[in-house]
C-alpha cells in the first residue's frame, strides 16, 4: 500500500472532477436525472467541494435513468479521454454498478492488481433498484444482496481478507462461475423493475444501517449544488439523506476514522504513465 501525497491526492480529485463534469454534460444533454451522493454530496454541503482526505467520487441514478446513461455513453461519451465499464461490456468486471474511467491514468486498488480490465482513475456510477417496502421482506432482500456481493467480491476477498477462515470461504465462493452469479444479479434487477416501491438501494453495495434501503423520493427530487466551483445535481433533501447515511454529518470525524482506500499504484495525468491500457 502507498500513501498519496497531498499533491497526488489533489491531482486525483481534479481528475475525478473532470469525470463528474462529463457525467453532468451527458445527463443534461440527454435529460437524464442523476445525483451526486455519499461523500461527494457530503463534500458539497460541508466543504463546497471534495472532503479534504477523500479519494473518490460517486453519482447515482434510479435504474431507468442508469440504463439511459449507459446507452448515452455509446454515442455521447468522450471516448478519447474516458471509458465506461460495467459487467455487461467489460470482461472480468465483478461489480454490480458502473465505473467511468480516465484513460492514460493508472489507479490500482490494493489486491485488485490482477483484475483483467483497464484500471484507471474512476468515479462510481451507481444504479438504484426497488426493494420491498415491507421491512421483513426488505431484510430478506438484504440477505440476498449480501450473498451476491460476497460472491462477486470473492476473487479479491480470498487474497485480501486478513482472516484465514474467511479467506477459505472466499476461495470456495470463487468457484461459483462468474456468469451464474451475474445471471442471478440480472434476475434481481429484472424482478426489482416490476414494481415501483418507496424504497430503493444499490443491490451490490451495503447500506449504512438496518433500514436496508433509501427513500426513492431523495433521488427523484434534485437541485443544483456547488462543488469545487462547478454546478452538479444533488439530492434536494440533503439533510435527510446525509443524516440517514452519516449521522451528525456536519461534524468532522476524528483523524483515525477518516476513510481512505488502500492503493498499490497510482499514475495521474500530470505524470508519465507507461502502464495504462
Amino acid at each position: 500500500m502507498i500513501e498519496l501525497t497531498d499533491s497526488q491526492l489533489r491531482a486525483l480529485q481534479m481528475t475525478e472532477l473532470e469525470m463528474l463534469e462529463e457525467v453532468d454534460r451527458i445527463c443534461r444533454k440527454c435529460k437524464i436525472r442523476y445525483n451526486i451522493i455519499a461523500g461527494t454530496l457530503l463534500g458539497a454541503v460541508r466543504h463546497r467541494g471534495f472532503i479534504p482526505w477523500d479519494d473518490d467520487a460517486d453519482v447515482a441514478l434510479l435504474r431507468p435513468e442508469y440504463e439511459k446513461f449507459r446507452k448515452a455513453c455509446v454515442t455521447e461519451l468522450d471516448t478519447a479521454r474516458y471509458e465506461f465499464q460495467d459487467h455487461r461490456n467489460t470482461k472480468g468486471y465483478r461489480w454490480g454498478y458502473g465505473k467511468l474511467r480516465r484513460k492514460d491514468t493508472l489507479f490500482l486498488r490494493e489486491h485488485q492488481e490482477d483484475m483483467p480490465y483497464f484500471q484507471g482513475v474512476f468515479i462510481d456510477v451507481f444504479p438504484l433498484d426497488a426493494v420491498p417496502d415491507n421491512y421483513y421482506l426488505r431484510t430478506l432482500k438484504n440477505f440476498e444482496c449480501f450473498c451476491v456481493r460476497k460472491v462477486l467480491w470473492s476473487k479479491i476477498g480470498k487474497k485480501a481478507d486478513q482472516n484465514p477462515i474467511r479467506r477459505k470461504i472466499y476461495e470456495a465462493l470463487d468457484k461459483i462461475p462468474e456468469e451464474k452469479v451475474l445471471a442471478h444479479y440480472e434476475r434481481m434487477v429484472k424482478n426489482a423493475g416490476r414494481r415501483k416501491t418507496r424504497m430503493v438501494r444499490i443491490l451490490t453495495f451495503p447500506v449504512p444501517n438496518s433500514e436496508w434501503g433509501y427513500l426513492r423520493c431523495w433521488y427523484e427530487n434534485s437541485t443544483d449544488m456547488i462543488f469545487e466551483g462547478k454546478i452538479f445535481r444533488g439530492i434536494k433533501d440533503y439533510d435527510g439523506y446525509l443524516s440517514f447515511k452519516f449521522g451528525e454529518y456536519k461534524k468532522l470525524p476524528p483523524k483515525e476514522k477518516r476513510k481512505v482506500h488502500p492503493v498499490s499504484e497510482v499514475c495521474l495525468n500530470s505524470e508519465r504513465c507507461e502502464k495504462t491500457c
